[in-house]
């Protein structure tokens, strides 16, 4: 029974079609990588073995080719060989031959042949060739011209020097051809070969050591992945990159950017996709600024926020193994006007608070003259307070005509009353409405009258002045002073930086946003802002807004 199974199994193994095994690369990059090198060093090794047997051959034949021209003109020299050409017949034992020999075992060439004006030899190796016509065509030579080749004759290939032969005279009797034997040639270039090969064997065994190296290297940096895998990694990189609503910023060990994705362009003000950016320094793409010293390192700390523009970042900085680092940023510019509407809500409420804690006493002191039956009195109390709220409204429309920031003013105007602290209006104010970005000026002027307030809060006599005035027909001037301790002379540019505040931090926000915001939407219009301090003390804020109006 076992028998028979086992010739079922042969027999459906004999019948099915053998599939043929394909010679296929290995997976592993270091293997490709390592057989790749190897392949490259050994045809390397061979070109240049090649290339150089092939020019040192030319240069052994050359050399062959002069030493027979130098022989055939050593022999073309001697006014003998001359005389005995034109004195005596061509015969085996004539002194031409007997020269020729001499010099042929002399100088160990092949051949030494001399012959007349008409070709016919009067010398040669073998003597029953004397008074034959030569076997090559010597009109060359014969036409007083120096020859070198290499050529076919009676006694095989050889390297040929032929040279004129001339009477004392001058007059052209003959010539003289030398030759070479060519195997010497060869033989030379046969002998070369050895010690190059060794010279080649030790270069390839270097580039193979080389190449082994360099791939333990590369599998230690790829983690032995195969190149559909590193493939496959790269192009999900590529498409979490581009495809996540967090700007990411990829840097090297020397600052320069390697990567941009699409959100990080548009958080940071750049072209779409950021063309140009990659490896050039980070200083030279964004320029100075406090985001740039957050993206570079040199300002540390988790989740630092940042102002890019008009934008509000997040940002968190995570270092590599070689050096480089990778940040990541978030848009939190919805969040911050969230947050600093909340807080002029809180203000609200807290002025609604006071005024009604304000009317609930007026109302009190109204219903105590109206039970006193002091009619006239409670008249002329009502008159008072109405005429005092409507005064401070009517004096801030006619000074500023944009509806915003009459609003603004007069809410603040509110909140300074209930905080204690005087605001007011300077002479000099006067503003039309005919604003670029109203909406623009708001904030600005919302923001230092917020900090003004704070400073002034704690003084003596707490007094916040604003101004807002035209220099020219689009110009707007800002200027708003507080009865505050001032801003030190040498953190005067430091305090428009994110972060700076002498605050205590917020209980849903972080500090040090609104004058570098200030200073953003100012500078973004083509404006200033800077801070001074006035001679009756405090802190005074200038603001030039050159193209503010219509």
């Amino acid at each position: 029974m076992r028998s028979g199974a086992g010739s079922g199994r042969r027999a459906r193994q004999d019948g099915a079609p053998r599939r043929r095994r394909r010679f296929a690369l290995p997976r592993r990059a270091v293997s490709q990588i390592l057989l790749t090198q190897l392949a490259i060093a050994a045809g390397v090794t061979a070109l240049a073995t090649g290339l150089f047997l092939a020019p040192l051959g030319a240069q052994l034949d050359d050399q062959a080719m002069r030493r027979a021209l130098a022989i055939a003109q050593s022999a073309a020299a001697d006014p003998a060989l001359a005389q005995g050409l034109l004195a005596t017949p061509p015969t085996p034992d004539s002194p031409v031959q007997a020269a020729a020999e001499r010099i042929r075992r002399a100088t160990g060439a092949e051949y030494v042949v001399v012959l007349d004006l008409h070709g016919i030899r009067r010398s040669h190796p073998s003597p029953d060739r004397i008074g034959r016509h030569v076997s090559t065509d010597p009109a060359d030579v014969l036409a007083g011209r120096e020859v070198m080749e290499i050529d076919e004759g009676t006694l095989g290939r050889s390297a040929r020097g032929k040279v004129p032969l001339l009477a004392a005279d001058g007059e052209l009797v003959g010539a003289v051809s030398v030759g070479i034997e060519y195997d010497s040639v060869r033989d030379r270039l046969l002998g070369a070969v050895p010690g190059l090969l060794v010279h080649a064997g030790a270069a390839l065994a270097a580039g193979a050591l080389a190449a082994w190296l360099i791939s333990r290297r590369i599998h230690r940096q790829t983690r032995d992945l195969a190149f559909s895998d590193i493939a496959g990694l790269l192009a999900e990189r590529e498409a979490m990159l581009h495809s996540i609503r967090e700007g990411v910023v990829a840097l090297d060990r020397h600052g320069r950017i390697r990567l941009v994705n699409d959100e990080a362009a548009r958080l940071l003000g750049l072209e779409p996709g950021a063309p140009g950016a990659a490896g050039r320094p980070l200083d030279d793409v964004l320029g100075s600024g406090r985001t740039t010293d957050v993206l570079a390192g040199r300002v540390t700390g988790r989740d630092l926020l940042t102002v890019q523009g008009p934008r509000v970042l997040v940002a968190n900085r995570m270092p590599t193994e070689d050096g480089g680092a990778v940040a990541t940023l978030r848009d939190r510019t919805e969040l911050e006007r969230l947050g600093r509407e909340l807080d002029s809500t809180r203000g609200l409420i807290d002025a609604l608070r006071a005024q009604d804690h304000e009317h609930a006493n007026r109302l009190h002191t109204l219903l105590g003259l109206l039970e006193l039956g002091l009619y006239d009195e409670a008249v002329e109390f009502v008159t008072e307070v109405a005429g005092v709220h409507r005064t401070t409204a009517e004096q801030v429309t006619e000074k500023v005509h944009d509806p915003l920031l009459a609003a603004l003013l007069v809410g603040k105007g509110t909140v300074a009353a209930e905080r204690g602290v005087a605001l007011r209006l300077t002479p000099a104010t006067s503003l039309p409405d005919r604003l670029v970005d109203p909406g623009g000026l708001v904030t600005v002027l919302g923001n230092l009258v917020d900090n003004a307030l704070d400073a002034a809060a704690g003084s003596p006599e707490p007094v916040v002045e604003v101004e807002l005035r035209t220099e020219d027909p689009h110009t707007v001037v800002l200027r708003v002073r507080d009865s505050g301790p001032g801003v030190p002379a040498d953190r005067r540019e430091e305090i428009f930086t994110e972060g700076w505040s002498t605050k205590q931090p917020h209980a849903h926000r972080e500090r040090g946003l609104g004058l570098a915001l200030v200073r953003r939407l100012v500078e973004r219009q083509g404006g200033s802002a800077r801070v001074g301090a006035p001679a009756a003390g405090g802190a005074e804020f200038l603001v030039v807004l050159p193209e503010a109006l219509r």
